[in-house]
């Protein structure tokens, strides 16, 4: 009878013990891998044949502070995810001068916020480029990083090169 009390109080001890996890705790500054970029065909909403291209990337984020409320104002700054365009001029990558017409817009990052104790973030973002005037021998590449709401800069990374005119998925 003694043995079925012990037993009675010491399993339940050691399922709460084993219950018990340490919380993972990774830097409050976001990291972003390069995963893949897509060039495909497409149309746009006037019927225009272009390319586009989609960009993967995996982040993560330790506070999970990632992403932005829709602007209140046009003061707004709603710019979190910042490219750098280069293009391949005499077998170099240079960067690009902003007027150049496939330079990137400004983007956002919906906001994101995870409930409970475990604030990581961790997961893919795609962001897609249409691009409306190009070269059939245009290579580019862009290097991007983002921006948490604590004004944290992520890691900077590259694409591999980039020819527009030719389909596929592009990788390291």
């Amino acid at each position: 009878m003694r043995k079925r009390s012990y037993l009675f109080l010491v399993l339940p001890a050691l399922l709460l013990l084993g219950s018990c996890q340490k919380l993972e705790q990774i830097s409050p500054i976001p990291n972003i891998k390069f995963t893949s970029f897509t060039i495909y065909d497409t149309t746009d909403i006037l019927g225009n044949n272009l390319k586009a291209g989609k960009l993967r990337f995996f982040f993560e984020d330790g506070d999970g502070d990632l992403g932005l409320k829709p602007p209140t104002s046009v003061l707004s700054d709603s710019t979190n995810l910042f490219f750098t365009l280069y293009r391949k001029k005499d077998g170099l990558m240079v960067p690009a001068t902003s007027d150049d017409p496939l330079y990137p817009s400004a983007y956002r990052i919906p906001y994101m916020e995870r409930l409970g104790q475990n604030k990581i973030l961790r997961g893919t973002i795609s962001v897609t480029f249409m691009y409306l005037f190009y070269e059939p021998t245009d290579t580019i590449k862009y290097d991007f990083y983002i921006r948490d709401r604590a004004e944290h800069d992520s890691n900077v990374t590259s694409t591999s090169q980039i020819i527009i005119s030719v389909n596929g998925v592009y990788k390291d």
